[in-house]
């Protein structure tokens, strides 16, 4: 069993922060690991990437947006409450190294994975540009956060409500066009927004690797279901990711097998608060 020790609303409550004590995967999980957890005995299992950790505290600090039925549970859930079941850490780490000027790119609950990972790369001694965007102000996540660490950083809105109105790619595009130093562009979000920031580097030949979030049910390989086709070959997401070389992903294939299941949770939601 696995105490909630701090719970945060972020989004209009539709984003969900928990600080679980976990000390023995926060000793052991690096950036872009996650972990599968079960709220209870008859719950399904989850995939959620870890944020961030406090080793020494002995806590790991999960973000999710709610989707659907176990998502919802989770938001009903308060400090103190028991989660059933956390596995991890399982994946494989981001690859991070000191390379020089980096662009991270992140959208939506995206930015929460981005945020370890980017930290990371700072604390390896990277120069690193972060660019985070949501569809209004309201759904904007860990700004300050990405601030703290970031040597720069923009920040986007769909609607203009905050930042820049656009895309996460526009100001992208405009780095890549001013500068001739980036080594590397890291990407977390959407699959839609990953697709189009690999599409765009592709032009500018800038290595872009992106933290895959594709349906998973054992997380150990097993299943089969968050396969992936990569370079023309089957990987699985769960051991073989969740990053991969984004310029090699079949996104089309990705984005049809995600949607497969959409309808199902959005009914599942609508059943747990009937």
């Amino acid at each position: 069993m696995f105490q909630i020790i701090k719970k945060e609303e972020m989004a209009k409550g539709t984003i969900i922060r928990f600080d679980i004590a976990a000390p023995n995967i926060a000793k052991k999980v690096k950036p872009g690991q996650f972990v599968i957890l079960r709220v209870n005995d008859t719950g399904e299992r989850i995939p959620l990437t870890v944020a961030d950790k406090d080793e020494f505290a002995g806590f790991i600090t999960i973000i999710f947006q709610v989707v659907g039925k176990t998502t919802a549970l989770m938001r009903s859930l308060n400090v103190g409450d028991m989660i059933k079941d956390v596995a991890g850490p399982m994946g494989k780490p981001a690859d991070v190294e000191k390379i020089g000027t980096i662009i991270m790119v992140g959208g939506g609950t995206g930015v929460a994975i981005l945020h370890h990972v980017a930290k990371a790369f700072k604390d390896a001694g990277n120069y690193v540009i972060g660019i985070i965007g949501a569809r209004d102000k309201d759904m904007l996540i860990l700004e300050k956060e990405m601030a703290g660490f970031c040597d720069e950083l923009v920040v986007t809105t769909d609607d203009g409500s905050y930042g820049l109105q656009g895309f996460v790619t526009d100001p992208m595009k405009k780095y890549l066009d001013e500068r001739d130093d980036i080594k590397l562009i890291y990407t977390i979000g959407p699959i839609k927004m990953m697709h189009f920031v690999c599409k765009i580097t592709e032009k500018y030949k800038i290595k872009t690797m992106v933290s895959l979030n594709p349906v998973m049910i054992d997380g150990t390989g097993m299943c089969g279901g968050c396969r992936v086709t990569v370079d023309d070959k089957i990987q699985f997401c769960c051991v073989d990711g969740p990053d991969f070389d984004g310029h090699k992903v079949d996104f089309d294939e990705l984005e049809k097998r995600n949607s497969l299941y959409q309808q199902d949770e959005k009914e599942s939601l609508l059943f747990s608060i009937r």
